[in-house]
């Protein structure tokens, strides 16, 4: 499993501007399969995603986030081997 987590580097203006782009493309990466969970941060600095699949192909998704491509926020990934869950979200250690 992989943490996304997206600073925001420019005026949030410029993030609420292509919001809507940057929820189409979250979207898409949930019917895709690869996003787990998403949200804001608070206070709203940026984002986190819960994302499944291999580093290559979440680093080229993230790549085309209206946010990355146009210099809105920088993303962190963080590689986790889950060991323990709680009851009912088992299916996160992959």
């Amino acid at each position: 499993m992989f943490i996304l987590s997206l600073t925001y580097v420019k005026p949030q203006d410029e993030a609420d501007r292509l919001m809507e782009p940057h929820m189409a493309w979250v979207q898409h990466g949930y019917d895709s399969g690869m996003f787990l969970a998403s949200g804001r941060k608070v206070p709203r600095t940026g984002g986190v995603i819960l994302a499944s699949g291999e580093r290559a192909d979440i680093e080229a998704f993230v790549a085309d986030d209206p946010f990355a491509v146009h210099g809105v926020a920088d993303y962190d990934i963080t590689e986790v081997a889950l060991t323990r869950t709680a009851d009912g979200l088992e299916g996160l250690k992959g």
